[in-house]
């Protein structure tokens, strides 16, 4: 699925409008009734506060209004009264008028406010997403009252205040806190970034049936993955295909005490279809290895506690490297030699070797192209300081994957992947319950039996996103959030690729 700006999804709007054709008030109606559709099925017989705008996300709060009135709910419109509505939003006003047991206020201070029971439920529709600063006066007065409610608040489209993208000169103070946030066709930008969640609670995409050519023909530089983007890049196998032609992938992970990022992710590398994987592990651990991971063939190092060599590596499809190998002198030196010897074998870094490449950044200049890098908060921030905000965190990943050319993966909730194009993958798939040791180690896996299949690095990197999302997702369907380990992930790989197919 494709994201797009703000301003883009306004053109969308427009060319809908005068290509499928329909007028824009019907649009507006379209989309009101989906919402309402919506709305109806989670609440029902509650009474409704709906706050309503001058634009045209108070003429889609208005025509919702009308719906839910005509439907039996007990609805109050509370409508910010302004020098002049919209001209869609005065005739859904004039609509609204010929309803009988319809109640507006028109809102000029404090004293108009309706009197609200905690079984209310309010719905926003102040301001859309073309809001472009923080918000004053009497819009103001309405958030904060919103918020100062214990009452559950509905947004529409976008939580009043917040911007489609960038909000780093936003007031925190001036934004709708809405419970659920049903937005029309696309997700927003901004919705994807952590410190915006307690704006938009759970948020849900309503189509609205937006000009399809128009969306398909317009570029973008931002993706949501969904299944129909990983079913398009993964490989399917043909009956003829053997493991020699399935990938010989090498796994560098492991130090003495360490040994578990090197077994999940092992076993994440082969539960993802790589044909043949040999793991590089310290001398004194690798009966560990032998015995967690049967299917694995495993290359001893001669030092008995760490990382310090790596066998030829012609031999390999794909190389990842850093789970559990340790910071320590010798690792950083194997780690350099290697990238030095590297050449154009798909590579993926992780973990500690993202942490030694932080602490020498000579080595940057070595990494091969589309290389994939997969930090997680911490060691990003190591890689490139610290920022302000998740805009700016987006921003300063942009800019390190296109000055080295590589690919980066930003561990988290919406992991993303940004291409040395500039070009971001937001990933849908996913859970609090991953927040655990070892999920990261899992994902390396994944993403390291991708290459091995010689996927195209980008494809692998977000393929295996969404598939070590996915597999989050079903298991946290029978162990919960709390209980989840990188283990249950690991058992999930099959039923994720099968749902994907």
């Amino acid at each position: 699925m494709k994201i797009f700006p703000v301003k883009t999804i306004a053109e969308i709007d427009q060319y809908t409008v005068e290509n499928e054709p329909i007028l824009s008030i019907n649009l507006m109606e379209r989309a009101s009734r989906r919402l309402f559709d919506k709305i109806d099925s989670i609440y029902r017989d509650r009474p409704f506060v709906v706050v309503a705008g001058a634009g045209n996300n108070g003429g889609d709060a208005l025509a919702l209004s009308r719906m839910l009135l005509l439907a039996g709910y007990d609805t109050t419109i509370l409508l910010l009264k302004t020098d002049g509505l919209s001209t869609d939003t005065a005739l859904n006003f004039e609509r609204l008028k010929h309803i009988r047991q319809s109640k507006v206020i028109l809102y000029q201070s404090l004293e108009d406010l309706p009197s609200i029971s905690s079984n209310h439920v309010i719905v926003d529709g102040l301001f859309g997403s073309g809001l472009n600063r923080p918000l004053e006066g009497k819009a103001l007065e309405l958030v904060q009252w919103m918020n100062g409610l214990n009452v559950e608040i509905v947004a529409i489209d976008i939580p009043s205040g917040l911007m489609g993208e960038d909000n780093s000169g936003n007031n925190p103070d001036g934004i709708v806190k809405a419970r659920r946030t049903f937005t029309f066709q696309f997700p927003k930008l901004s919705f994807l970034f952590p410190e915006n969640h307690k704006y938009t609670g759970q948020w849900e995409i309503i189509d609205i049936g937006l000009h399809p050519e128009k969306i398909a023909e317009l570029n973008n530089s931002w993706y949501f993955i969904d299944r129909d983007i990983c079913r398009e890049l993964l490989p399917q196998r043909s009956c003829f295909d053997h493991k020699g032609i399935m990938g010989h992938t090498l796994l560098i992970a492991g130090s003495y005490g360490k040994m578990g990022a090197a077994v999940l992710s092992a076993r994440a590398c082969l539960k993802s279809g790589t044909g043949l994987l040999t793991v590089q592990v310290p001398h004194d651990t690798c009966q560990v290895m032998h015995a967690a991971v049967p299917e694995a063939m495993v290359n001893i190092d001669r030092s008995d506690l760490m990382f310090t060599e790596f066998p030829e590596l012609s031999t390999f499809s794909a190389v990842g490297v850093g789970p559990g190998i340790g910071v320590r002198s010798n690792a950083v030196k194997a780690l350099d030699a290697l990238l030095e010897s590297i050449g154009d074998i798909p590579l993926v870094l992780d973990a500690d070797a993202i942490n030694i490449i932080a602490q020498n950044p000579y080595m940057k200049e070595k990494l091969p192209p589309d290389a994939i890098l997969t930090p997680h908060p911490g060691e990003f921030k190591r890689l490139v300081g610290e920022w302000n905000n998740e805009f700016e965190r987006l921003e300063k990943a942009k800019d390190f994957a296109t000055q080295n050319k590589i690919i980066l993966v930003l561990k988290g909730a919406y992991t993303t992947v940004v291409l040395p194009s500039g070009v971001c993958y937001f990933n849908s798939t996913g859970n609090a319950g991953m927040a655990t040791a070892g999920s990261g180690d899992v994902l390396t896996g994944i993403i390291l039996a991708m290459l091995g299949r010689k996927m195209d690095a980008w494809k692998a990197a977000v393929a295996g996103v969404y598939i070590h999302g996915l597999a989050g997702d079903i298991a946290c369907s029978t162990e919960g959030e709390e209980a989840l380990i990188a283990s249950d992930i690991i058992n999930s790989l099959g039923k994720a690729f099968i749902n994907t197919k």
